[in-house]
C-alpha cells in the first residue's frame, strides 16, 4: 500500500470522518486479500457459474441492500450472468415472490454487523424455500452471525472485510464501498483487481484530499431544507444511498430524495422549490449522459431550485453553465467505478449537514428510535 492512501486525521473527531477518509485504503487492503483468497473463491464460485439456471441475487438491509443496486446491472452485462438486487427486508417479508425453488440461487449477503434480523432470517428462508441454494456472505464482522453461519455451512462462502471496515459510527461509509469493490472483485477479477481499481482509490483519494477539512459545504453553503440526488441506471442507487446519508446523519432535519434523471420529471419535480438542492451524478456513459444533461439543462431552466449541481468525470458546456463539481483526471471510468467517486462526496455533504444541525454525526439519533444495528423486528415462521 502506497503512503498515499494513509487517512489524514478526522477534523471533526468523528468516528464518521475518520470511515470516510480510510476507504481508499481499505478498499486496497480488501481487494489484496482477495488476491490471496482466489484459489478458494473460484474453486466454490467456478462449478456453480457453470450452472446455466443459476440466479444470483444481490441482498442486504438498508445501506447494504443498496449495493445490489448499484452493482447489479452492470455485473450482468459485464458477465452475462443473471444478477438481480433484492433487498432482506423485502425477502423477509414476501420470500414467496422472490424465491423460486426451481433454480439453484446463490445468495449474495452485504451486511455490516451481520446481525441484522432480517440478514440472518433472509438466508434461512433461502434455504428453506430453495433446495439447491448457496450463500456468499461478504460482512465487515467477524463475529456476526452472518459470518458464523457462513463459515460453519457445507453450502457458503464467507469472505471478510478490513477490521476497520466494521464502522463504529452509526451511518455505514467505508463498509459499503468496500463490500461493494469486493464484489466486484469476485465476480468480476478481469476488470476489478487490485491493480485496476488502484486508480479508482487514487482518484477518490484525490477527491479525499480535495475537500479539505470538510468545512466548505461541499455543494456550497446556502439554508436548503430538502436535497435530491439524481442518477441514472446504476447511479441511481448511487442517488439513494447518498439520500438515506443526508436523512440519517440529520436525524431527518434535512429531507433527502432520489430519482433517476428520466423519473424525476413524472411527479417528484414537484418537490423542487426555493429551498431545494438538486445534484445530478453525471454518467460517463456517452448515451445515458445525454438524458442527465437535458434534465440538469432543464431544472436549471426552471428556476426553482436554490442550487443545481452537476457532479462529473467529464467537462461540458451543459455542465459549466452553472455550479458543478469536475473529478480528478484519471482514465476513463465506466460508471461503477464513477460510482465511488460519488460516494465521497455524498458522504463528506451528509457529514457536513449533521454537524450544520447540530447533531452529532456518529449518533444523530437522539431519540434512539433509530439504531446503528436495527431492533425490533420481529422474524416470523413462515407459513405456506
Amino acid at each position: 500500500m502506497p503512503e498515499t492512501y494513509t487517512a489524514s486525521p478526522a477534523v471533526t473527531g468523528t468516528w464518521t470522518e475518520e470511515e470516510i477518509r480510510q476507504q481508499p485504503a481499505s478498499w486496497m487492503r480488501s481487494l489484496n486479500n482477495i488476491d490471496r483468497c482466489r484459489s478458494a473463491i473460484d474453486a466454490f464460485l467456478t462449478p456453480l457459474l457453470r450452472k446455466n439456471d443459476l440466479r444470483i441475487v444481490l441482498t442486504g438491509a438498508g445501506t447494504s441492500a443498496f449495493i445490489g443496486d448499484i452493482i447489479a446491472p452492470w455485473l450482468s452485462r459485464h458477465t452475462g450472468v443473471h444478477f438481480s438486487a433484492v433487498p432482506t427486508t423485502d425477502l423477509v417479508t414476501n420470500p414467496m415472490d422472490y424465491l423460486n425453488p426451481t433454480q439453484p440461487l446463490l445468495l449474495v449477503s452485504f451486511a455490516r454487523s451481520g446481525n441484522s434480523p432480517e440478514s440472518v432470517a433472509a438466508v434461512e428462508l433461502a434455504n428453506q424455500f430453495v433446495p439447491e441454494c448457496y450463500h456468499l456472505s461478504i460482512t465487515c464482522n467477524e463475529a456476526g452471525s452472518l459470518y458464523q453461519t457462513a463459515v460453519t455451512s457445507d453450502n457458503a462462502c464467507a469472505l471478510l472485510m478490513p477490521a476497520e471496515t466494521h464502522d463504529r459510527a452509526f451511518a455505514m461509509t467505508s463498509s459499503i464501498t468496500t463490500m461493494m469493490a469486493s464484489c466486484l472483485a469476485v465476480f468480476a477479477p478481469q476488470a476489478i483487481n487490485s491493480r485496476t481499481f488502484r486508480d479508482v482509490a487514487d482518484r477518490c483519494q484525490a477527491i479525499i484530499t480535495s475537500l479539505g477539512d470538510f468545512s466548505d459545504g461541499i455543494f456550497g453553503n446556502a439554508p436548503w431544507k430538502r436535497i435530491v440526488y439524481l442518477g441514472s441506471g446504476g447511479l441511481q442507487g448511487v442517488a439513494r444511498e447518498s439520500a438515506l446519508k443526508v436523512l440519517e446523519l440529520t436525524a431527518g432535519k434535512l429531507a433527502a430524495f432520489y430519482d433517476s434523471a428520466t423519473g424525476f420529471r413524472h411527479g417528484p419535480k414537484s418537490l423542487v422549490d426555493s429551498e431545494t438542492l438538486v445534484v445530478v451524478f453525471v454518467s460517463s456513459h456517452p448515451y445515458t449522459r445525454q438524458y442527465d444533461l437535458d434534465l440538469l439543462a432543464e431544472l436549471r431552466r426552471d428556476g426553482q431550485a436554490m442550487r443545481v449541481v452537476a457532479i462529473a468525470a467529464d467537462s461540458d458546456g451543459i455542465i459549466e453553465a452553472g455550479p458543478h463539481i469536475l473529478l480528478p483526471p484519471s482514465r476513463h471510468f465506466f460508471d461503477t467505478e464513477l460510482a465511488f467517486c460519488f460516494l465521497m462526496y455524498a458522504q463528506a455533504f451528509a457529514l457536513t449537514q449533521s454537524i450544520s444541525v447540530g447533531n452529532t454525526p456518529d449518533t444523530p439519533s437522539a431519540s434512539g428510535t433509530v439504531n446503528r444495528v436495527v431492533q425490533g423486528v420481529v422474524i416470523h415462521p413462515w407459513q405456506a
